[in-house]
Formats: C-alpha cells, structure tokens, sequence
C-alpha cells in the first residue's frame, strides 16, 4: 500500500495541537481571602530541654574512721557553712563507750563527758541532695556520708541554629515534666564555648538559674527552658503569609479587590515575627483589610515570594527571624 505524503500542511496540523489542547483548559481563577490588622502582643521564644543537676556537687568525708554517733540533718534539708551535720566517735572512742556501757550508766556519762565526739561540719553552704549513712554505722575516712549541691540549676542544650537567640542575663521560664503546672522564672548564667553532638545535632550547654530553687525540684529531673528572646505589646500585627517580596519590596495587598478583580499591592515596613504573625512597623494601620491568596497547584502564574512560608519544591529556602521560632512558641 502506498503511504501518503506528508506536506506543510500536515506539519503545521501536527504543530498546532498542543495549542489546540491547551486552549480546551481553563485555568483555575485565583482566590482571596482577607485578613484585618489588628494590635496585639508578640513574643518570641525559644524552646529547649535539659536537665536539672547541682552547680557544684561535694561529697562530704569524715576526718577520722569510726563510728556515726547521731546525724543532725535529714536528706534535702538547706545548711549553713560550719554547720553540725553529724557527730562521730573515733575508733578508740567506740570502743572506751563500749567498754563504759557494760559498766553501767554512770560510767558511760563520765566517759560521754571527758572524750567528746568529733563533729563533721558542712563545709559550705548548700542542699543535702544524699545522706549515704545511718547512726551506728562504721565509716572510714574514705567513706562520702553524704552529699551536697550549692544551687540546682537547669544544664540546657541548644541548637547552635537558635544559640544566636541566646544571651547571658537573658530571662527564661523552668518547666520540670513532672510539675507542668509550676513554672518558674530563671535567667542564663553562663553560654558553654564547647560544643556537643546530641543525635548528630550540634549543641551547645546553656545554664538556667531559677531564681528561686522550688522545694519540689529535684537533680536528674528533666525541664524545659523557654527562653525570651523579644516581646512588644500592643503592636500592629499581621498574618506573615499576607506579605510578599517582590523586586526587592515588602508589600501586603489591600482588600477589596480592584476594578480589574485584582488586589492592589501596599509597601510596608516589618519588624518581628513568630513565624505566623508579624509586626507592621509603616504602611498599614489598626483595621486595614489585606488579601491573602490562596495557591494552587493548577495555577501557572507567577506570585512573589512570601519570606515566612515554605516554597515550592526545587525552590531556596529563606531562613528568617521566625523560623528559629518554632511555631512561636518554641
């Protein structure tokens, strides 16, 4: 059978057909919603965990071998520098009260009397966070009968990411797990300069003072840290994701809609954000409504870049002052 010839014509049919299916397309109308400008409060935080643990640890020893005679403190209790934590008899000692007890109670408080115990004595001021003996119990000179901490404070790690965020002095807010309903105020005291590699994440240690040790805190609790980072007050705010960037511009664009069913676009100045909302620092005021599109993944035109919401896939991502953030609250 003899094939047809093929002419321009057919080649010109063959060309036009994309064009001839694209035009039986119609492209899905873009949609706005709106949004109004509102005054409001805006915090920025940062949020971490660690753990709680004694600033410094001590443990206490004897300075004879012996025996503990009366223990004057309990576990968890607060002493003072040079205060009487125990008595103790040495071991010649032990053994004269011994011998003096089989002789009767007279003998044993004339004993008591001329050979006096020898007291331990704390040797700083702090909390008894171990007591590791009981009375009538022998201990040597190498034995720790109890230990102390100075001050519990909270050993934080913080993604080096958010490490920018924090500052020593800066105020922070304790929550242990195990009372969320407690919170309580604290401060960074110190920024370690080492770095740690928890889960192949880089971190660095942060300290958290509470400004006051709650009775119910306990070392080896696990705490979350939320550090301040910013806060304004009655500040104009509005949803990030009705912000673009555009040659090189900040703009909202304003509601209604224009004649041309478009809306016009507004330069504005910003300041913080938490990721969700952010603060109009110019060109915008308390009431103003603005547009937010809503994206499609049929729509092939073109919008500008909003710095706080994820882009497209393929495209760079923009890290900004929200995103270490978390959500706001992190």
């Amino acid at each position: 059978m003899k094939r047809a010839p093929v002419t321009r014509w057919t080649l010109a049919f063959l060309a036009a057909l994309p064009l001839l299916a694209s035009c039986g397309k119609k492209e899905k109308a873009a949609t706005y919603r709106t949004a109004a400008v509102e005054k409001g409060d805006l915090e920025i935080t940062v949020l971490s965990t660690g753990t709680v643990g004694p600033k410094n640890q001590l443990e206490i020893k004897p300075s004879v071998s012996g025996r503990v005679e009366k223990l004057l403190i309990a576990e968890g209790a607060y002493v003072r520098k040079g205060q009487v934590l125990a008595q103790l008899s040495s071991n010649e000692r032990a053994a004269l009260l011994d011998a003096a007890r089989a002789q009767g109670a007279e003998e044993t408080a004339q004993w008591e009397d001329l050979y006096k115990p020898t007291s331990l004595l704390a040797p700083l001021s702090g909390l008894i966070i171990a007591l590791n003996v009981v009375p009538g119990q022998m201990v040597s000179t190498g034995d720790a009968l109890m230990v102390m901490s100075d001050h519990l404070i909270v050993r934080a790690q913080v993604d080096e990411t958010d490490l920018a965020q924090v500052k020593v002095g800066q105020k922070a807010t304790l929550t242990l797990d195990a009372y969320p309903e407690s919170p309580a105020p604290a401060s960074v005291r110190r920024i370690a300069f080492q770095s740690k590699l928890v889960n192949n994440v880089t971190t660095y240690e942060v300290e958290v003072w509470p400004e006051k040790v709650p009775t119910f805190m306990r070392s080896g609790m696990t705490a979350n840290v939320l550090f301040q980072v910013a806060k304004k007050e009655g500040i104009l705010l509005l949803p990030s994701e009705a912000i673009q960037q555009r040659g090189g511009k900040t703009l909202a664009f304003m509601a209604p809609l224009d004649p041309e069913g478009k809306p016009a676009p507004q330069p504005i100045q910003i300041g913080l954000t938490d990721g969700k909302r952010t603060e109009v620092l110019e060109g915008l005021k308390e009431g103003d409504k603005v547009s937010i599109r809503s994206f499609s993944a049929s729509s092939g035109s073109s919008v500008g870049t909003n710095p706080f919401m994820p882009q497209r896939p393929g495209a760079r991502s923009t890290r900004t002052g929200g995103g270490n953030n978390r959500g706001g609250n992190r």
